[in-house]
């Protein structure tokens, strides 16, 4: 899938911009709060319906206006259909949500239609942060290549959510058993599934990290969120006293996590926050190599600041794998120098962004 077309009104500092994208690579440089991040934040919206720098869309919008638009044309180079997205997001925090007129009632719906992958200088946060991050990053992967996932998973939340009400107000009687088989029953088909994509996916994550790292080796694993010697319905039987104590699920395919050694050690503990980023690098460029490979969909790939702590070599082998992954990308940077490589590829665009204002060169 790619933009050929992009607008954006009313964001942030960026008044009304419009600009026709090269399919391969598009570099926006300029200084530092010209709006270059606000750019790719735009396009993420599309992708994903929020932003990846707040959580609160009042911060979006500009100043004296009531929303912010953002539309696309977009083409599907496999099947060659056109589609027109927009999406405005409104200060009382309603969105508004159309693809060729018709308006859409679920985010969902527009976030599966454009593949869209961020990467920034906190990327790196996946590997040393929290399980939930890990967890969003294989569940990213399952939304756009199997099709029940987003129900069974959204089922599976839903569950959840009852099951802890009960153990909050400690009723768990009769009832409590059809949401404890429920839970289980659900549970089971998520961890599955991820499972499998992970499966799937660690050959062009082992290779890309050979090529990104190759002075570390990795070992890359799966934790269900609980232990797989038993059920999940049987883990649940047995953690009821504690989970009755606490008012929650203890464990379960929400405590799911992502497990990456280096050299047989946490890769949180032995790599530094470059190496971490390629680490990442190698996650994401995975995933857009699968999806092309499964569904025939390019990802949109925004890359923000890529000169922060990848040094040239990196940077170019990076976005060379992206391209022939069939990404479009779209990578800011404060100065020309940091992606002077660009210079060897023929589908490419430069746009220089100043107070708001973008320019193609």
């Amino acid at each position: 899938m790619k933009l050929e077309r992009l607008q954006i009104q009313q964001f942030r500092n960026l008044q009304n911009v419009s600009l026709v994208p090269a399919a391969g690579l598009n570099v926006i440089y300029g200084v530092n709060g010209s709006g270059k991040s606000s750019l790719l934040e735009a396009i993420h919206y599309l992708g994903f319906g929020r932003s990846f720098r707040s959580a609160r869309h009042q911060h979006v919008i500009q100043h004296d206006t009531d929303s912010f638009t953002v539309f696309c044309k977009t083409l599907d180079e496999a099947s060659t259909k056109s589609a027109a997205i927009g999406y405005q997001r409104l200060r009382s925090g309603e969105s508004i949500i159309k693809v060729n007129g018709e308006q859409l009632s679920r985010t969902s719906d527009l976030v599966k239609l454009l593949p869209v992958q961020i990467f920034t200088p906190i990327s790196s946060e996946v590997i040393h942060g929290a399980p939930n991050l890990r967890r969003r990053f294989l569940d990213w992967g399952l939304f756009h290549v199997e099709q029940s996932f987003l129900a069974l998973n959204g089922r599976y939340q839903q569950i959840l959510a009852h099951r802890n009400a009960l153990l909050r107000k400690g009723s768990f009687n009769s009832q409590g058993a059809f949401w404890d088989e429920s839970l289980a029953d659900s549970g089971e088909q998520v961890d599955k599934l991820r499972e499998s994509y992970l499966e799937r996916l660690l050959p062009y994550i082992y290779t890309n990290l050979s090529h990104f790292l190759p002075e570390f080796s990795f070992e890359i694993s799966y934790h269900s969120g609980w232990d797989r010697s038993k059920s999940l319905a049987e883990v649940l039987k047995q953690n009821m006293p504690r989970d009755l104590k606490y008012g929650f699920t203890s464990q379960g395919p929400h405590k799911a996590d992502l497990r990456v050694k280096a050299d047989g050690i946490a890769a949180q503990e032995v790599l530094s926050r470059g190496q971490a980023r390629m680490l990442m690098a190698a996650l994401l460029l995975s995933q857009s190599q699968y999806l092309l490979q499964e569904k025939q969909k390019g990802c949109v790939f925004l890359l923000d600041d890529i000169g922060a702590e990848l040094d040239a070599v990196k940077r170019e082998a990076f976005i060379k794998e992206l391209l022939k992954s069939s990404a479009q990308i779209f990578v800011t940077a404060v100065e020309k120098q940091h992606v002077d490589f660009v210079e060897d590829y023929k589908d490419k665009k430069m746009f220089h962004v100043e107070h708001g204002q973008v320019k193609e060169e």
